[in-house]
């Protein structure tokens, strides 16, 4: 359901913006969940290119071979896909030669920890550095101080999201209330 609500909403958006969802290791385990992913698009007419799956690390955990399988299939279609909260559970660094990822996604545990310890501004600098070489982005998650930002923006991360940008509230409020924002890809 949220799949199909989410790609039906970002189809009636302006098309400079796309929509992540996240996929739980449950749906993993579906034996249709690419037909079911292929259904949401083309029942909503969003483009491939406007959807972008989030994994989390323990989904590799299971069924690594088929899951690298559906991956591949998934980007075949245009699909972004981004390893969400890296640096969490067992983060093994083959999972990023493994996988055909486009975007790591920090976990906020990190960023909270960011201004005042200086060992995960090391590991966000390290992961930096290891996505670049592997040709993929990186997005912060949980950021909400300005000092953060800045501090992320100078360790060369692509993309923040968190409160600093705004809390959850109805898509309406987004699109008619305020200005569009950039796209993902044009967001810092």
């Amino acid at each position: 359901f949220v799949l199909r609500r989410a790609c039906a909403d970002a189809a009636g958006w302006p098309s400079g913006l796309a929509v992540a969802v996240n996929l739980s290791p449950i749906q993993f385990k579906e034996a249709e969940l690419f037909e079911m992913i292929c259904a949401a698009l083309a029942d909503s007419g969003l483009p491939p290119q406007r959807l972008e799956i989030e994994i989390t690390e323990s989904v590799l955990l299971e069924r690594g071979s088929e899951n690298h399988a559906f991956m591949q299939r998934l980007k075949q279609l245009g699909i972004e896909l981004a390893l969400d909260d890296f640096g969490t559970g067992y983060s093994s660094l083959s999972y990023l030669t493994a996988f055909p990822f486009d975007k790591i996604k920090i976990d906020k545990s990190f960023i909270r920890n960011l201004t005042h310890q200086p060992r995960s501004s090391a590991i966000i600098s390290a992961i930096v550095t290891l996505a670049r070489g592997l040709d993929m982005s990186v997005t912060a998650e949980g950021v909400e101080t300005r000092e953060a930002f800045d501090r992320l923006k100078a360790l060369g991360v692509n993309f923040a999201q968190g409160y600093l940008f705004g809390r959850p509230q109805p898509i309406e409020r987004i699109l008619f209330d305020a200005p569009v924002k950039p796209s993902r890809r044009d967001a810092a």
